[in-house]
């Protein structure tokens, strides 16, 4: 299939689902985290399907109100969603036919569980969990109440790098594939080092800690600079390497990793409160296939245009790949190199012309993603990121910051979910909780 069959063939996906859920009951909809990612998420899904958003939940009320007017503005009933600041009482309500989780990632693995416990599919942003049991607990969640949970890994449905799956990977144009370097060199690590203060009035900074440990609040916590401590996520690692990794993982068709190993720390800014590393490599193995992770928050990349993104080797060629293009280089200068930019859609869907914050580029791969989400509904099967794959993704990531941790390469049993003979490193599996929030576990 070509570009130009590949997007007649989108584009007449998006009419023929909005067709086919026309005439049905809209879908009713819920949303836990109304930060960034959470709006952009939902008016995605509001932009391909006849849903009706009817709750909200956000533990900053600013935020909240904020995302209830935007969604009245958007979706075609006009309706104002109800509003929630304890996800709890909002499940309560058991009338949600879909759940989206985009909170700070250390509170993904409490509502996502208990909302498929409340019989609704879900839509979890990744990385799916802060901790492997998490992630276990999760998968297993899913499982136990038969429910669709499709994760925000959103590369699986960006249509240039699908084409690029097809086009080269799966048709073999590359040859032996034997070593994919994955990498992020944005300088995107807070830098700032300012003081601690009392939190905002409209933010309840104890809700928003939730399961976490608590520390003094700071302007960098919120919003979306969370990311900056290790105490709320993964690091760039969690953040940017479960991406490309899952990408990766996903068009060459891989499971579990057998061992993992990393290196790095924080070895140039030693001078902002951020706690995450600013240098970092890790190796996924593979046996006759490595996976090679690198992150710098400093410095220029090495090709500017792949800042993030993924290079494939392979004896016939070389494919890198990013969200915003890809390239083909055949090897030794043998046959033609094909380059393709990203896809915008901004004349079928002019909101995104003037949406805020939205990164335009990435429309189209997540309403693909809903789009697969929604099928998936129908048909009660497995969508393209389904939970088990995100907990993969995520899982492989962690154990990259327990070898680094540790100092020492581990090897990972996919049967038993546990470190190979290393009990020091099965003690990382999981965090402690903070009182009164209780770990989830896998229920058999």
């Amino acid at each position: 299939m070509n570009r130009r069959q590949f997007l007649t063939t989108s584009a007449a996906g998006f009419a023929a689902m909005s067709g086919a859920y026309a005439q049905d009951k809209p879908r009713r909809v819920g949303l836990i985290g109304c930060g960034w990612y959470g709006k952009s998420d939902l008016l995605r899904l509001i932009q391909i399907a006849p849903v009706e958003v009817v709750s909200l939940c956000d533990v900053d009320r600013r935020m909240l109100s904020e995302a209830a007017d935007i969604v009245a503005s958007r979706q075609k009933s006009k309706k104002r969603p109800r509003t929630y600041s304890d996800y709890r009482e909002m499940l309560r309500e058991k009338d949600l036919d879909i759940v989206e989780v985009a909170t700070p990632d250390h509170w993904h693995a409490l509502p996502m569980i208990a909302a498929v416990e409340a019989g609704a599919d879900v839509y979890v942003q990744k990385p799916i969990s802060v901790d492997i049991v998490e992630g276990q607990a999760m998968l297993a969640a899913a499982r136990q109440h038969g429910r669709v949970v499709q994760v925000g890994t959103q590369r699986r449905s960006t249509p240039h790098l699908v084409e690029a799956r097809d086009r080269f990977v799966r048709e073999g144009r590359l040859g032996k594939i034997a070593l994919v370097e994955i990498y992020c060199y944005y300088h995107m690590r807070a830098t700032e080092n300012p003081p601690d203060t009392t939190p905002p009035e409209y933010l309840d900074y104890e809700a928003w800690t939730g399961p976490a440990p608590m520390r003094p609040y700071n302007k960098l916590v919120h919003p979306r600079s969370w990311r900056a401590f290790m105490e709320y996520g993964n690091g760039i690692i969690g953040d940017m390497c479960i991406h490309m990794f899952d990408m990766t993982r996903w068009m060459l068709d891989l499971g579990w990793p057998k061992r993992v190993a990393s290196e790095g720390g924080i070895l140039v800014d030693k001078a902002s409160k951020a706690n995450i590393t600013d240098t970092q490599t890790a190796t996924f193995d593979y046996g006759d296939l490595q996976v090679v992770w690198q992150h710098r928050t400093w410095g220029d990349p090495p090709d500017p245009k792949y800042a993030w993104g993924a290079t494939f080797y392979g004896d016939k060629g070389t494919l890198k790949l990013s969200v915003y293009s890809y390239d083909f280089i055949p090897a030794g200068g043998k046959g033609e190199t094909i380059h393709r930019d990203v896809a915008y859609e901004l004349e079928q869907f002019p909101e995104d012309k003037t949406e805020k914050d939205l990164e335009k580029h990435v429309a189209p791969a997540i309403r693909h993603h809903m789009q697969d989400f929604l099928a998936a509904i129908d048909k009660r099967s497995k969508p393209v990121a389904d939970i088990e794959q995100g907990h993969i993704s995520t899982a492989s990531c962690i154990l990259a910051n327990h070898a680094m941790k540790l100092r020492r390469t581990l090897t990972w049993d996919a049967a038993t979910q546990r470190v190979v003979g290393d009990e020091e490193a099965n003690r990382l599996l999981r965090r402690a909780y903070r009182k009164p929030w209780v770990h989830p576990e896998a229920k058999s």
